[in-house]
């Protein structure tokens, strides 16, 4: 039975991670999620025996690498001829037809050109073997330990009979939104920032030490195939329609999005150019172009090589999306840890359809390296199309008297003496009570995924700071109605709303509190590991950083700061007041003696109630959810519009009940 379990949960958590990272479709929350994932660790640390050759739980990583080793590619990872203009497309197409020596319109398969990490996938009867990158492209590196931790990534096809070879190219890449949440968070640590996602990928793939790559949201989409067994393709869109086929990530997953075309002849290609230039800056990835291949494979093979690329394939770029501007000033903002960022005031400029007049300059290290001064005039560029940046620097209109810039010896908020710790590159005010800090630290506070005060945005926090109303965690539980109605812009139903929303906020679970107080370090999967282990406020601000070292994911730097917080008797008594204050926090962690004890659930369709409210009441009595309909599934709670969990369900001799019935048994 153990087996069988194990087989079933590799396929449930292998399913929930194509549907959450390919296609953009979660089916369950991330606690159901988290609850499978702990089942499948508890079933390989207790039982001998079990396959984990392609197990999600391999993934994590593994121990660090002193090198990479090289391995030669089947066949050559081929590089692109490519051109920035449009033109261009009309002359490839007539070298192709000249060389195939024919006037009909050739059919091209078209797509976007990612600016990523090249990648081969190499399977083998169905499993994931070896990942290498491009390298010189007949020899590249084995970076099969990283590649693993990419979720999106299969580690077995879904496939009865799978083929007894199969090499997957693509590009490994982050979404811009990822990598601005990766450049915060490396900014928050001290750490360095990276100039792109491109760099922040390449990067990540080439950690010598595995947990470093699991931890970034790295993504991968294949879009060719090198050497193959026991399978023929005839054009280049039945590689494409096989990738979904067998659950691996392509373009041709992402719904709503149609971003691969067949194209018949070049003005068609020409138009499919233009159009993917003006969706580029919607898009969640970055590309620098498309990418033009003949259809026909049985073509590819009449056209051949020409030196180092392929006559049958063509890569037309996008121009680059820079500008020039002058600087005008230098400002240096603060963030919620303290750390002093120094951001360019810019002579306004349009890149790429986005007026910019503000671009990061990260740090001083930064700074220093591109020698950046007020009023410099400077190329720039949107990194990613997310986040403005300073390229260079135009030397020759610098003016005659201009000055190195050097970050402030004091807060530009408070005046506090700064700090730069030897291990970091950020310089940070380390005044917990900077009113910069402490304004960061509210709108952190009340986020959405944190204490969820959803009618109180940054604005607001700032005029409440401002007016005296708002300096620490526990005022939002002091506020009045009368107090936001002394405020401009603020009606009766405006602040019955605000009043209401924090009153909501009174019932959060330990983990999601521990993350709404901005302890450094402590993200929302750390305060979920701190609040499975501690199970109360209590015992977690009094651990000891031996027993904290004890929780998974906690090293020696994540202590030293959770410790630094927890013996701030002022921090401490900002938790007490919010009790005194009615703030009632609780864990999820189910009950062994509740009504439900021993009874597993599972919710369909639409509630009169939240379905996280739902699935909290049946966990405080005891019950289990469970993630998917199964044999060992007690209930299945059906509301409005189920889905086709019912069917399965009655298959399986599931008992379904109603949220009603579910009450009576309460």
């Amino acid at each position: 039975m153990s087996k069988k379990r194990h087989e079933e949960l590799k396929k449930i958590i292998s399913r929930h991670d194509y549907l959450y990272y390919v296609m953009d479709r979660p089916e369950v929350s991330d606690y159901e999620y988290d609850q499978l994932f702990d089942e499948l660790i508890k079933l390989e640390k207790t039982e001998k025996g079990l396959d984990l050759s392609d197990s999600p739980s391999q993934r994590v990583g593994g121990l660090p690498l002193d090198a990479f080793e090289k391995a030669p590619h089947r066949i050559p990872m081929l590089s692109l001829a490519n051109s920035y203009s449009p033109e261009d497309i009309f002359d490839f197409d007539e070298r192709v037809k000249k060389f195939l020596n024919t006037d009909k319109d050739i059919e091209y398969l078209c797509e976007p050109k990612f600016d990523g990490l090249s990648m081969e996938l190499i399977y083998e009867n169905g499993h994931f073997v070896r990942a290498l990158t491009r390298g010189d492209g007949a020899v590249g590196e084995d970076v099969t330990q990283n590649i693993r931790t990419i979720k999106s990534i299969p580690l077995k096809l879904s496939l009865k009979n799978p083929p007894a070879l199969l090499e997957v190219r693509g590009e490994v890449l982050m979404f811009k939104e990822d990598f601005a949440k990766l450049n915060e968070t490396q900014q928050e640590n001290g750490q360095q920032t990276f100039a792109n996602p491109r760099n922040a990928s390449a990067g990540s793939v080439r950690q010598l030490d595995s947990k470093i790559t699991a931890a970034r949201p790295l993504r991968f989409y294949a879009y060719a195939l090198g050497a193959v067994e026991d399978i023929e393709f005839k054009t280049q869109q039945e590689i494409e329609d096989y990738f979904v086929e067998v659950g691996i990530p392509s373009l041709r997953n992402k719904e709503g999005l149609e971003l691969v075309k067949l194209c018949s002849g070049p003005d068609q290609v020409a138009s499919y150019y233009h159009n993917i230039e003006k969706v580029r800056p919607g898009l969640p990835f970055d590309i620098d172009g498309i990418v033009i291949k003949v259809n026909s494979l049985r073509l590819q093979d009449d056209l051949g090589m020409v030196a180092r690329s392929p006559r049958w394939a063509t890569a037309a770029k996008f121009k680059p999306e820079q500008a020039f501007t002058v600087i005008e000033d230098i400002a240096v903002q603060v963030g919620r840890t303290g750390a002093l960022t120094p951001v360019a005031i810019m002579k306004p400029v349009k890149v790429g359809g986005v007026t910019v007049s503000n671009a990061t300059l990260h740090n001083q290290d930064e700074i220093t390296r591109k020698d950046v001064r007020i009023g410099d005039t400077v190329v720039i560029q949107r990194a990613g199309d997310v986040i403005p940046e300073v390229v260079s620097v135009v030397l020759d209109k610098r003016p005659a008297h201009s000055k190195p810039f050097e970050m402030p010896t004091h807060c530009p908020v408070c005046k506090s003496t700064v700090v730069k710790m030897e291990d970091e590159v950020v310089t940070r005010c380390v005044n917990p009570l900077c009113i910069a800090v402490v304004k960061e630290s509210l709108k952190h506070f009340v986020a959405r995924r944190a204490m969820n005060l959803d009618k109180i945005g940054d604005r607001l926090i700032e005029t409440l700071v401002d007016h005296k109303l708002l300096s620490r965690f526990s005022d939002f539980y002091r506020l009045t109605k009368e107090q936001i109605l002394s405020l401009e812009r603020q009606g009766d139903k405006s602040a019955e709303n605000i009043i209401n929303s924090i009153e909501n906020s009174k019932s959060p679970t330990l983990a999601r509190f521990i993350f709404a107080l901005g302890i450094r370090f402590v993200g929302e999967q750390t305060a979920k590991h701190l609040a499975e282990h501690f199970l109360t406020i209590e015992k977690f601000i009094k651990a000891s950083e031996e027993e904290l070292l004890v929780v998974p994911e906690i090293g020696p730097k994540v202590a030293k700061a959770i410790i630094s917080w927890t013996t701030n008797k002022e921090l401490v008594k900002e938790i007490h007041d919010m009790q005194k204050l009615g703030v009632r926090i609780s864990n999820p962690v189910r009950s062994q003696e509740g009504k439900l004890s021993g009874m597993s659930f599972l919710i369909t369709g639409t509630l009169p109630v939240k379905r996280d409210d739902a699935k909290d009441l049946i966990e405080k009595n005891g019950g289990k959810i469970l993630g998917s309909v199964s044999s060992k599934l007690n209930y299945l709670v059906v509301g409005e519009d189920p889905g086709s969990k019912v069917e399965k369900a009655q298959t399986l001799g599931v008992q379904i009940i109603s949220w009603e019935d579910l009450q009576k048994m309460l």
